[in-house]
């Protein structure tokens, strides 16, 4: 399969001409790769926004998400999951992994931005060192911490010449966030926890934000905020749908 996958790829290169790796000036800036790669936040504040956002601090996080970067025995190649929701000031870490057979990206941008980057990409193929952005060789793991300040779609993408035509993108949306005054905290009692299933059981007040009577349910959560959470722990919370699951968004 990875002669085929090879084959694919080269033949998108090979339609200009490939130079010398490096970085490029797009509004991007630094990552720092682990061998494991990654990006520590510990400088967000010296790069400027973009319409995407911006780097995020580590200490900010308030959700962490696993990405994927593989190709598949019929040639394409994806990211999972293929799709994120977030919410306006979000800051979440993508710690990504490739699973494939080739060198791969994951790029944070919005969809205009992306596609002018892909064509500098097609006529050098640079390799970055951006907040926005990680580029793993087979195998390899890192991170990348990121602040969704606006509202809006956005893009998640591997820019590698050919790689996005095979499949490797998708869409961010970003929700606008509610004025505080408008968010309805529920009080609740946490019962259970599940922290490897990403799974809270809280017996609790009205959802009136979902118009739900008060009873004891089991709401999803991420591991940043599951780690805030304790049984028999009293608590002021938001839940959402999201995905079409009940999710703790909110915690006080």
């Amino acid at each position: 399969m990875k002669n085929l996958l090879l084959t694919t790829a080269i033949a998108f290169a090979l339609t200009t001409p490939a130079f010398a790796a490096g970085s490029h000036s797009g509004g991007h800036d630094e990552v720092k790769t682990e061998e494991t790669h990654g990006h520590d936040g510990a400088h967000a504040d010296s790069h400027p926004e973009m319409a995407a956002g911006m780097p995020g601090m580590a200490d900010d996080v308030s959700r962490t998400i696993d990405v994927t970067m593989r190709e598949t025995d019929d040639g394409e190649m994806i990211f999972e999951p293929n799709t994120f929701e977030f919410e306006q000031g979000e800051t979440v870490r993508f710690n990504v992994v490739n699973k494939g057979e080739l060198e791969h990206e994951f790029v944070i941008d919005d969809i205009a931005g992306n596609a002018k980057h892909k064509e500098m990409m097609a006529m050098m193929d640079m390799e970055h060192d951006d907040p926005n952005s990680i580029r793993l060789d087979e195998g390899q793991s890192g991170e990348v911490i990121w602040t969704f300040a606006n509202a809006g779609t956005f893009e998640f993408a591997c820019l590698i010449p050919g790689h996005y035509e095979s499949g490797m993108h998708g869409p961010i949306t970003v929700g606008m966030k509610m004025a505080q005054a408008d968010v309805e905290y529920t009080k609740g009692t946490i019962t259970k926890i599940d922290a490897k299933g990403g799974k809270v059981t809280i017996d609790h007040g009205p959802l009136l934000n979902l118009d739900m009577p008060a009873m004891k349910m089991v709401f999803r959560a991420d591991e940043a905020m599951i780690s805030k959470m304790s049984a028999g722990q009293n608590i002021e919370f938001v839940a959402e749908p999201v995905k079409g699951k009940l999710t703790v968004t909110q915690l006080k």
